[in-house]
C-alpha cells in the first residue's frame, strides 16, 4: 500500500503534457461516499419518492451490493424517476446538495492528486456511471473541464424521457468510453493514469498503462495485488465523535466565556472597544484550545505591520471568526450578513465588536451601512471582510467582490490578504461541532492601496484574488497525519 507521497512523485516523474490522461472514478475514489445516496436520502427527506420507485431501487442496490450484480436495472430506476423534470432543475439540484453534503466529501488527497495532474498538462477526466449533475459542480470546484457520465434523454424541450441516452458508463462501458474520448482527444492511454476503488472498473484500470486503483475495496485489493498494481488509500478526517462534540461544546462555553469577560470589561471601563478587544483574544484562544484546534500561521508578523488596515480572508467555516478572533485580536471589527445578527453565539460578539451587518439584497441599505466601516478605519480600528462575498463549500477560492477594495481605497488603508487553507476540513459548512487538528493560515504583505484608481480596480481586485490562489497552490503538499 503506498501513500500519497507516492502518488504525487509517480505524477511528476511522469510525461508533460495533454497526451497523458488522467482517468478518476467519482464515488469513492475522488469522494469519500456515493453521490447517489446523497441524492436519494435528500429526495426521501423532502417526500419525493413514492412507495414504488423506494421498493425497487431498495432490491436493485441489494442485488448490486450482495449479489455483485450489475447496476444497468438500477440505472434504469433511477433515470425513470427523473421523467418529467428538466436539465435546468436537475443542475440546480446538483448545485445545492454540493454545497451543502457532497463537498464536505472530497477527499483532501485527492485535490493534491488532480492539482498535480494539472500542473504536468495533463488531460483530466472523471469517467462514472453516475449522471452528470451528480458529478458536474465537484468537477467545476477540482478545476476538471471533462466528464464521461451516464447520460439520460432529453427531449427539445429540455425535459427527461426517462430513458437513458447510449451506455451505461459503468464497468465495461465505462471502459469503451474512455477508448472512444482518449481516440477523439488524442491521448495516449499506455502512459496515461486511472483511478478507481471498486472492482468492477478493472476493465477500465486495464486500458490505462498506468492502472492505480485508489480506496480500493477488499475485492480490488485482492485483484491488484494478482496484477502487482500499487494500491492506495487517501486520508480522510475523521468524522466527529462523541468526544469531539464534548470537546465543540467547550469550545463554546470557552467562547461565551471570553465573551462574558469582554461584557464585563466593556461595563467597567465603559468601553465597548476594550471589550471586543478581551472578547476576541480570551474566547478565541480558549474556544479554539477547548475544541483542541491549533494554527500553524505563517507571514504573522504581517498581522502588525500596518494598522489599521482591511484584513482580507477566504471564507470556509464559522470557525474563521475564531481565528481572525486569535489572529487579530484587539481593534478590529467585521462585516457580516444582516442574518446571523440573531445568531445567539455571534449576536453578542457583533454586539460588542459593533459589526456592519449587511443586507445583501437591499444594495441601497448595503452601502449606507458601509459608511461607519470607513469611520472606524479612519478612527483607528481595522476591518475583516470576506471579499467572497459568501462561504465557499471547499477551499476553492471564489469570485471576490469590490466592496472590501472601495472600503480600504476610500478610507486610505491597506488591505492584508489572510488564506485560510483548511478550517472546512475541521468545521465543514453547516456543521455543529468541529473536529479537532492543526490549521493552516498564511498572511500575505500587506498591499498600498493609496495609489489605485477606481478605473483600475477590476484588474487589482483579480490580482489580490490570484494571490490566494497561488498561495492554495504553492502550499507544501498535503501531508497524511501519522497515527500514535
Amino acid at each position: 500500500m503506498t501513500d500519497l507521497g507516492w502518488l504525487l512523485e509517480d505524477v511528476a516523474n511522469s510525461p508533460d503534457g495533454p497526451q497523458v490522461g488522467a482517468f478518476f472514478d467519482f464515488d469513492g475514489t475522488l469522494i469519500d461516499g456515493y453521490s447517489a445516496k446523497v441524492y436519494f436520502t435528500d429526495r426521501l427527506k423532502n417526500r419525493d419518492i413514492g412507495f414504488r420507485e423506494l421498493t425497487r431501487t431498495l432490491v436493485e442496490s441489494a442485488k448490486v451490493e450482495r449479489r455483485g450484480d450489475d447496476i444497468t436495472r438500477l440505472m434504469n430506476t433511477a433515470i425513470r424517476a427523473l421523467e418529467g423534470r428538466t436539465e435546468d432543475s436537475l443542475a440546480k439540484m446538483g448545485r445545492d446538495l454540493f454545497a451543502r453534503k457532497i463537498s464536505g466529501m472530497i477527499f483532501p488527497g485527492a485535490r493534491a492528486l488532480v492539482e498535480a495532474h494539472e500542473a504536468k498538462g495533463h488531460t483530466v477526466v472523471i469517467a462514472s456511471s453516475a449522471t452528470p449533475p451528480q458529478i458536474a459542480p465537484a468537477a467545476e470546484d477540482l478545476g476538471i473541464t471533462h466528464i464521461i457520465a451516464t447520460e439520460y434523454e432529453v427531449d427539445d424541450r429540455g425535459v427527461i424521457t426517462g430513458k437513458i441516452d447510449g451506455e451505461i458508463k459503468w464497468g465495461q462501458g465505462k471502459a469503451n468510453a474512455i477508448r472512444e474520448f482518449a481516440a477523439e482527444h488524442g491521448i495516449d492511454l499506455d502512459v496515461s493514469f486511472g483511478y478507481s476503488n471498486g472492482a468492477e472498473d478493472v476493465p477500465m484500470l486495464e486500458a490505462v498503462g498506468r492502472p492505480r486503483p485508489l480506496n480500493p475495496d477488499e475485492t480490488l485489493e485482492d485483484l491488484a495485488a494478482e496484477r502487482e498494481w500499487p494500491t492506495s488509500r487517501l486520508y480522510q478526517p475523521k468524522s466527529i465523535g462523541p468526544v469531539d462534540a464534548v470537546r465543540s461544546l467547550g469550545a463554546y462555553a470557552g467562547l461565551g466565556f471570553g465573551v462574558a469577560v469582554g461584557v464585563g470589561t466593556a461595563l467597567l471601563n465603559g468601553s465597548r472597544r476594550d471589550g471586543a478587544n478581551v472578547a476576541a483574544g480570551v474566547g478565541s484562544d480558549l474556544a479554539l484550545a477547548a475544541g483542541g484546534v491549533t494554527m500553524n500561521v505563517i507571514g504573522r508578523e504581517n498581522l502588525w505591520k500596518a494598522r489599521p488596515a482591511v484584513f482580507l480572508f477566504n471564507h470556509q467555516s464559522q470557525l474563521d471568526v475564531l481565528i481572525l478572533g486569535a489572529l487579530l485580536r484587539q481593534d478590529f471589527t467585521g462585516v457580516a450578513k444582516i442574518e446571523v445578527s440573531k445568531d445567539p453565539m455571534f449576536a453578542p460578539v457583533g454586539y460588542l465588536m459593533d459589526v456592519a451587518y449587511i443586507d445583501r439584497g437591499n444594495s441601497a441599505q448595503a452601502r449606507k451601512a458601509l459608511k461607519p466601516v470607513v469611520d472606524a478605519l479612519q478612527g483607528g480600528r481595522s476591518i475583516a471582510i470576506a471579499p467572497e462575498g459568501t462561504r465557499s463549500p471547499t477551499d476553492r477560492i471564489l469570485p471576490f467582490k469590490k466592496g472590501a477594495f472601495h472600503i480600504a481605497m476610500q478610507a486610505g488603508v491597506p488591505l492584508v490578504p489572510i488564506v485560510i487553507r483548511n478550517a472546512g476540513e475541521l468545521m465543514r459548512p453547516h456543521a455543529v461541532f468541529m473536529a479537532p487538528g492543526r490549521l493552516d493560515v498564511k498572511v500575505l504583505d500587506p498591499i498600498d492601496t493609496s495609489d489605485w484608481d477606481v478605473k483600475d480596480l477590476d484588474a487589482h481586485v483579480e490580482q489580490v484574488r490570484s494571490l490566494y490562489i497561488d498561495a492554495m497552490a504553492s502550499w507544501p503538499r498535503y501531508v497524511e497525519p501519522v497515527d500514535e
